[in-house]
Parts: structure tokens; sequence; C-alpha cells
């Protein structure tokens, strides 16, 4: 998914327009005099975060969700937002701050559990388990649980299941995850169903079938073991028949989870209140303790860490969503025990990465060059420093099972500002002419203002003419993403989807995958490369994580499509009065499963 850490990727996923933060003096990769508390997350939690997730039977399945030690209920949730959610429609939902959203609304056949040391089981969410299977994850069936309704009563089957598959081929729906689509249907899965179910016409039964009101049945021409993950996305929840009101749904959803819309406006601010029709019993992940949750969605960064900082009046029973405590600010909590007592910190799943345009740097030596001028360890600073991120020596996060800490071919961690010798070197070999002009676009953020300073200064010490192009930061994405654009480099930042090197390898280096509005942003397309991706794709996790290590590496070191430059961190804040905050493995954010006040 793409990565922003503001909405976070689409990526952030859009989890990637770079967010809002601003380099600070004080904003280091050093251990400050004073810093105390918390500390920024290291080897160790990283090592926690990445452990491989189990899939779940009956038992770990069924609810009601285990209550969370000194919870009580009722009172409101002050939720602060610089930005409008993204999407609510759950087809379109692929950037973060919906999906955390979605969890408080939505339901889907899967979810995951969190337990408090971060491990993660996918559990059945409306479906009595995570999934069966009987040919190696060729054919998957899963059943209903009993007592699933919509906001209205309405009884959820399978036919509401079908339906919201369905969907997803319709050009209504836009945005939004396409696994389980194309593994269904193919790449040109729209062609199978152009108009979805809307005009009476259905995916065989040869590939979805719903034999009964309970039954639904997923059938693949080759294995897809992931697919109990795949469906445990907010992009794959519920969206009853009887209620879609296509494009108009995007603004308001039915729910079925624990809470439902009361009140919406636009830009501004959204109000959720508890859902009478959700049934506790039938949810093994969720908690529906307080009353509800206020948004205001027009709070910028700074402003939101100001006011949880003072923990006065409302702000006590605030928190920060899917934004981050402000890089200017970072000293101001860290500093200070009884504010940082109040964060949550951890390892995103996001990589940030110089993504090179190989249609216009076609010579790897120069693509070598530019990565080992970069100085990684300014642009973390201009990130929030230690707190923000942490030099990357690969592609895949820490938080991916298997990460190898050690890894680092470009030697970033010895001279982590740069290699200007190396780098002229190799520039030297290509006959790369001194003063040679080259693009690079940055979207209009703090962050990414600060950085493409960095950068250009960088590159202009190896004899590179940077010249830099700003795009605004809600389009940012989809320019860099046309297959034409006229831009040699530019950041961008992916985070896997779930557990597995296939959602980061597969989406952003293959070259099938190359057209606008892909996530293939530097045009990569090396047969070896994608030969190893269809081998991944068709074994069991274990065996495919030595292909997805192999092909990485090739990436890496043999192409350089993208330069690593680091692993992404969060930190956010939340007031005295919230009751079960922790950071979410899962999410990369604050655990919205299991929030209460202390004082309602």
């Amino acid at each position: 998914m793409k990565s922003t850490r503001t909405r976070s990727a689409r990526a952030i996923v859009v989890a990637l327009a770079a967010g809002s933060l601003v380099l600070t003096g004080c904003s280091t990769n050093e251990k400050g005099k004073g810093d105390t508390g918390k500390a920024a997350p290291g080897a160790s939690e990283a090592a926690e975060q990445s452990k491989p997730v189990v899939y779940g039977d009956a038992a770990a399945s069924t609810g009601p969700a285990k209550d969370v030690p000194g919870a009580k209920s009722g009172g409101f949730i002050e939720v602060y937002q610089q930005s409008d959610l993204s999407h609510m429609d759950p087809g379109q939902i692929y950037v973060s701050d919906a999906g955390q959203f979605s969890n408080l609304v939505h339901r889907k056949l899967t979810n995951y559990h969190e337990d408090a040391k971060g491990n993660l089981t996918v559990v059945g969410d409306i479906a009595t388990d995570s999934g069966q299977t009987t040919d190696g994850g060729k054919t998957w069936k899963y059943t209903l649980k009993d007592g699933i309704k919509d906001e209205d009563g309405n009884v959820i089957t399978s036919a509401d299941i079908r339906h919201s598959i369905e969907r997803l081929y319709s050009k209504v729906i836009f945005d939004g995850p396409t696994f389980v689509q194309t593994w269904l249907s193919g790449t040109d899965y729209r062609k199978a169903l152009p108009d979805g179910p809307y005009k009476g016409q259905h995916l065989p039964n040869t590939v979805l079938e719903t034999p009964d009101p309970k039954t639904v049945i997923f059938k693949f021409n080759q294995p897809r073991p992931d697919l109990p993950q795949a469906l445990a996305m907010a992009g794959y929840a519920i969206v009853p028949a009887k209620q879609d009101t296509k494009e108009k749904y995007d603004k308001a959803p039915k729910a079925l989870g624990p809470y439902k819309i009361a009140e919406y406006k636009a830009g501004k601010s959204l109000k959720l209140v508890r859902n009478t029709h959700w049934d506790p019993k039938t949810d093994s992940v969720r908690h529906q303790y307080v009353d509800g949750y206020n948004f205001t969605n027009t709070i910028d960064q700074a402003s939101q860490t100001k006011r949880l900082i003072a923990d006065q009046g409302e702000a006590k029973n605030a928190i920060q969503f899917t934004d981050s405590v402000d890089t200017t600010l970072v000293r101001d909590v860290v500093t200070k025990p009884d504010v940082n007592k109040r964060t949550v910190k951890g390892y995103q799943p996001y990589v940030w990465q110089m993504t090179f345009n190989m249609d216009r740097i076609k010579d790897k030596k120069v693509r070598d060059a530019i990565t080992y001028a970069i100085p990684n360890e300014r642009m973390i600073a201009a990130d929030g420093g230690k707190y923000g991120g942490e030099i990357a020596g690969g592609l895949f996060a820490p938080t991916l099972p298997g990460h190898d800490p050690n890894y680092d071919p470009f030697g970033k961690k010895k001279k982590p500002n740069g290699d200007v010798a190396k780098a002229k070197e190799l520039l030297k070999e290509a006959g790369f002419k001194e003063g040679t002009k080259l693009t690079y676009a940055y979207s209009n953020t703090p962050r990414g203002q600060k950085q493409s300073v960095i950068v250009k200064d960088a590159l202009k010490a190896i004899g590179i003419d940077l010249q830099l192009k700003e795009i605004e930061r809600a389009s940012y994405y989809e320019q860099i993403g046309k297959v034409k654009n006229p831009y040699d480099l530019y950041m961008t930042g992916w985070g896997q989807d779930w557990s597995s090197p296939s959602t980061v390898v597969t989406p952003v280096y293959d070259g099938k995958l190359i057209s606008d509005g892909g996530s293939n942003y530097s045009h990569i397309n090396d047969p070896k490369v994608n030969a190893l991706i269809e081998e991944a794709l068709k074994l069991q996790p274990e065996q495919a994580a030595k292909k997805w290590e192999e092909a990485h590496k090739r990436i890496v070191e043999e192409i350089n499509p993208a330069a690593p430059v680091y692993y992404s961190k969060q930190m956010q804040l939340f007031g005295s009065n919230i009751g079960g905050a922790r950071y979410s493995t899962n999410s990369s954010y604050i655990n919205i499963n299991d929030l209460y006040l202390k004082q309602p």
C-alpha cells in the first residue's frame, strides 16, 4: 500500500503522498539530552512486529472479544484529523485513515485479532473461521455466522457477499484493492463483469459460488494461500445488496460494525454512534465501550500535537487517528515523561525510496551513483529523526517476516550521509556529463519540500543539476503514476498490504503491471524478476519466502529501480482520559478496537 504519514498509503496504501512533517534542529538520530520515557522503536520492536500471521479456527473467531482490563462504558472519544477521510465506501478503501474508520463501521469475511504483544491471527469476522481449503488454496469455503445484520436490521446472507465482490468489477469502484478480483478473473478482470451486479449479471459458479444463504465458495485457477489475509483488508468489507447506492454509498455507507454514521459534514466533521444491531457475541475482535466518536477533520498536525500535549478540556478525551506527532514538537513530547507516556510508537510497514524512472535513467551506474549520494540520515531528520524512521538497507520493511536487519548492499549504515567519492566514480564510469539536468518531483508538503532541498544539494555535490518540480499533494501519486510522466526521480513509499512480500514485490516491481495509475512507478520490467514472481505466487508462504528474497536481492543489487532510503516509524499522542491505548501491529496506528474513557 502507498504511504502517507498523514493519510497513509494506499500503501498508505494512499499509504504515499508525503506527509506534513518538517525538519528541525532537534530532530536527529542521536538520543537527545533529557529524552525520557518510551524510547523510539528499535530492533526488538521490529522483531515483535514481524512475527508470522496465524490462521484462526472457529474457536478463535467466536465472540465476544475478551474484555480490556479496567474498561468502562460510555462517553465520546474526540478524533483529531487534518483532512477528511479519503473514502467511506469499502470498495474504495485502500488508505489507512479510511482503514481505521472501516474497523469501527464495516465488517468483512475475515479480520485480524491482535493480542497485547502484537501477534496477529486471521479470524472469521462475519465468517465462522478464517476459511477452509482442502486443495492447497485453490478453493476456499466460508460459512457465515448467525445473527449478522446491518444497521437497519437486515440479515446478511451469501448474496450480500457475492454482491460485495461483484460490485468491485464495475466502474462505480475505481480506488481500492484488486487482489481478489484479479485472482478470480485475471488482470483485465473488469471485462468479466463490466457492469458489476447492477444489470443482473453475475460471476459464474465456476469462479464464485453461493450455494445457500450461509455459504460462499471462492474458486481460483491456482493456489491463493493468502486469501484469508486479502479478505481482511478494509477494501473487501461487506456492502449489503439492498443498501447499495452506487456512487452515493461513499458518503453514506450502512454499518455492520459496532458504530454507524449519525452525521457527516464533508470536509469538516463526522459523528459515529452505537450500532444497536451489532451483536458482540458475533465479534471476537471489536468492542463497543464508548458511545461514539466525534471526528473533527480540520485540525492540522501541529495543532493536534499542541492540544494533546496541553491535555486540557476535550483534548483529554482525544486521539490522533492516523496523523502523527508533528516533527517540530517531537522533542517537546519525548522529553516530558507525563506526555511521553501518552504516546504509541512502532514501525510502520512503509519503506521510503528514491524511485528512478527507468525509461529516462537507463544506466544502472547512474542509478547506483545517485543511491550512494543520497544522505539517508538527513532525509530521516526531515521526518522526525529516530522517531520518524531508520536507515533502510533494502525494500522489505522490518515488519515483514524474515526481514534481515543486516542487509545493506549500499553500505548506508557505515556512511549514512552518502558516499560522494563512490558516486562520482560511478558517474565517471558511465560517461555522465557534469552539469546534466535531471528532474525531481516532490509533494508540496513541509516534509516533501525540506527533503527536496536535501536531495538537490546532495546531487549537486556529484555534478547533477537537479530541477525541482513541486506537485500538489492530493494528485502526487496520480502524476507520478502516469507511465509517460516527465520526471526522472521521485520519492515514493510502499508497505505490505498484509504480512507477505508478495504484496510488495508484485504490485511495485512486476513488469506486467506497468500502467497509468499502477504502482510500478519505476517501470521496471525484468524477465527474471517477473518469472520469480510467477513462481512464488504458486507456492505456500514458507516455500515462497526464498523466491521472494531472491527477487528482492535481484531488484536491489542487480537492477536498482528504487534506492532504499528509510523505514518509516510512527508516534501518536492521546489524551489522559483515554484507556486501552496501544500501538497496533496491524494498522501501524493506535489500536482502535480497545479504546475506552477512564472517566466517561
